[in-house]
């Protein structure tokens, strides 16, 4: 009887060992990958004379590392380039004429976020905060009759955007996987002067496909 008592023991301290080094691997488990894919971008605009504002179709592209925290969670930090923006229309006075407008702001961003990460078998779930640098923004003005124009208007705009982002993937195999993923702005990033209250928040929703290496 002792001897099975003694067995047990053994067998069941192998067990957990080994049980301690696998979660450790999972644990310390780190892959680098890459993503891209499509935004829906819009710019939340308020104040005088604000424009009602259309979504904006765009792409993103960039790199991340995944670090294993343990079996369900994971940290991914993401360096990704943004196109972002949207549309608006605006009327024109000029004396007695009267022109309508059509507007797109094109914002290209830097952006860093950093995600958290539950899995649950292939699906998965993420959110995190986001810092992003903005490295260009033009306006293209389109008027009726007389075609349009494009003009650099990055002095409008604050260079850092803070963000908070929140998504759902699936993992179609170890190395792809896709995710939706919804980040809204929490600064005002409208460079503005006293008496001006015009406030403008960065929206975009993101759909990626990624590849992880090996």
């Amino acid at each position: 009887m002792r001897k099975i008592i003694l067995t047990f023991i053994v067998l069941t301290g192998m067990n957990f060992v080994n049980a301690q080094d696998q979660n450790k691997a999972k644990s310390s488990d780190v892959k680098f990958g890459l993503k891209a894919g499509l935004n829906v971008t819009n710019m939340n605009v308020s104040g005088d004379f604000a424009p009602d504002t259309k979504a904006l179709p765009n792409f993103h592209i960039g790199a991340f590392v995944e670090i294993g925290i343990n079996e369900k969670w994971a940290f991914q930090p993401e360096l990704i380039y943004s196109m972002q923006g949207s549309k608006f229309d605006m009327l024109y006075v000029e004396g007695t004429d009267v022109y309508n407008t059509e507007n797109t702001f094109k914002l290209n961003y830097l952006n860093i976020p950093l995600m958290f990460k539950y899995n649950e078998n292939k699906l998965f779930f993420e959110a995190g905060p986001q810092i992003g640098f903005l490295t260009s923004a033009k306006l293209k003005t389109s008027v009726e009759g007389f075609g349009s124009g494009n003009q650099d208007v990055k002095e409008l705009f604050k260079t850092i955007d803070l963000g908070l982002g929140f998504g759902i993937g699936y993992n179609f195999s170890e190395q792809v996987g896709a995710n939706l993923r919804y980040n809204f702005g929490l600064t005002n990033i409208a460079e503005t002067e006293d008496g001006d209250n015009t406030k403008i928040k960065n929206s975009v929703f993101a759909l990626s496909l990624a590849y992880k290496f090996k």
